[in-house]
């Protein structure tokens, strides 16, 4: 068969590489994506460290050794969230992303503060799935491989011999393989590559079922029932969904029905309860919740109607910050061992406007610093996913090759940092509408001016936008 054949599936990457990423290490990788914040950096990559290191102490000393929490302190778009996204990235660690400030938007009737470690353990599994199915890929190829011979060529009907129908009262026979000579022909044909365009019909596993919507409640949960409507209507959903899981017909493509094939032969490969545990280990000894806009949960003094909500919102989250059991679908997870990140721009709060409780389960703050125009210089030309280099393959796909002189980048860095001076301070995310300005008009006529190299220089930047810096109200051309 053609279990050589180069496989598209991307190999899942392993937790246990976390042993080989050092402070310095991950500090450097961080250094890929985001300047500067060193603070900021230093402390996730010692907090990744001691997760490892919390591993490796032995006995009942392990359980006591809790994560150190973090909260970052800085003004938008410096790179607070992308730190906690590339650190979980990076060690392959399960991770969500909350924007604390839904809680107080939906009130009582909206979705519950367990739902964060639901959404957890839900990555996790996905994660462990994802490592299980590609190692035992290359057997899923295999098996695919029989089964499409087998759609192409069908075995012989059970009770017909060399071409007769059976006699009556002969003992039934199974199906038999079609001649093989045949089938081994097909699958060097299959293996060669030849059949890709040939369609054949396939059983697709089709997730029927689930919950439908309650019209006029919101997220259709039962009402009168706050703070269970979504766990109710999550075991609702996976028992209605796992009853209506069913089957269907389709006419695909061979390239297409070997993929599909190897898919469904993969998950039947691994062992369901054996995700189950692995994701329950991750969430609770791997896993990382990024908490953003916690600032916007802040109360004050005297503080009355939303603000109080807003102090609920805070000790709603106390006892999974500090440490509880909740239940999922995986089993029940315990939060005592995951690290929470916390970000905030706190203008108009102070991290002391959070509940005492709350203050005393981040034990590391960090400032994070506002970017200028020397900054802004660095993330166009030296990230490994710079702005510049996403418009300049974007633009390639049409024929047109962009170049960025060095003093076009000064220009867009000087732009950017002049905007955020005189309207709100929204740090980097500026550069994307100031080169969205820049690039407008070769974006709107690139199908149509045809293959060519476009050199962008400072006069080019000023041309399209250095006016605009005349105007006082900017607020009408860059946001």
């Amino acid at each position: 068969m053609s279990a050589s054949r180069p496989s598209s599936r991307p190999s899942a990457r392993s937790s246990s590489d976390v042993r080989d990423l050092t402070p310095r290490r991950v500090v450097g990788e961080l250094d890929r994506y985001v300047i500067g914040q060193h603070a900021a950096k230093r402390a996730v990559a010692i907090a990744l460290r001691n997760r490892w290191r919390r591993q490796q102490v032995p006995g009942e000393l392990r359980e006591e050794i809790s994560p150190k929490n973090i909260i970052m302190v800085g003004p938008t778009g410096v790179g607070k969230t992308e730190i906690a996204r590339r650190l979980a990235k990076l060690s392959g660690a399960p991770f969500v992303k909350v924007e604390v400030s839904k809680f107080t938007e939906v009130g009582y009737v909206g979705r519950d503060v367990d739902s964060v470690i639901r959404d957890l353990v839900e990555m996790a599994a996905k994660l462990v799935r994802e490592e299980k199915e590609s190692e035992v890929w290359a057997t899923a190829r295999e098996r695919a491989e029989i089964k499409l011979v087998d759609l192409l060529l069908p075995p012989t009907p059970a009770g017909t011999t060399h071409g007769y129908s059976q006699r009556p009262g002969d003992p039934p026979k199974d199906a038999k393989p079609a001649n093989a000579a045949s089938r081994e022909k097909l699958a060097k044909l299959l293996a060669e590559g030849k059949l890709e365009d040939r369609e054949v019909e396939i059983d697709v596993e089709d997730e029927g079922g689930g919950l439908q919507m309650l019209p006029g409640m919101p997220g259709g949960m039962p009402p009168g029932a706050p703070g269970m409507g979504e766990q109710f209507g999550q075991q609702l959903e996976d028992l209605l969904g796992a009853l209506g899981r069913k089957s269907r017909k389709r006419w695909v493509r061979v390239a297409e029905a070997r993929d599909l094939l190897a898919q469904q032969e993969a998950r039947a490969l691994v062992d369901r309860d054996e995700v189950r545990r692995e994701a329950v280990r991750r969430a609770e000894q791997l896993g990382v919740v990024f908490l953003d806009e916690i600032d916007k949960i802040c109360s004050r003094e005297n503080a009355r109607g939303a603000d109080v909500s807003r102090e609920g919102v805070q000790r709603d989250l106390l006892p999974l910050v500090e440490g509880s059991t909740v239940a999922t679908k995986y089993g029940p997870v315990r939060s005592d061992h995951v690290l929470f990140v916390a970000a905030g721009a706190f203008h108009l709060a102070k991290v002391s406007d959070l509940i005492p409780e709350l203050q005393g389960r981040f034990p590391i703050r960090v400032e994070l610093d506002s970017l200028g125009e020397a900054e802004f210089v660095e993330i166009l030309r030296d990230t490994d996913n710079s702005l510049l280099k996403q418009y300049t393959a974007l633009l390639a796909t049409e024929g047109i090759q962009v170049e960025f002189s060095d003093d076009a980048i000064a220009e867009l860095a000087r732009t950017a940092a002049a905007a955020n001076e005189q309207l709100e301070n929204i740090g980097a995310r500026r550069l994307h509408t100031v080169l969205e300005r820049v690039l407008d008009e070769l974006s709107f006529e690139a199908t149509e001016i045809g293959p060519q190299t476009v050199t962008v220089t400072a006069s080019y930047v000023r041309e399209r936008i250095g006016d605009l810096l005349a105007d006082q109200d900017l607020s009408r051309h860059i946001l």
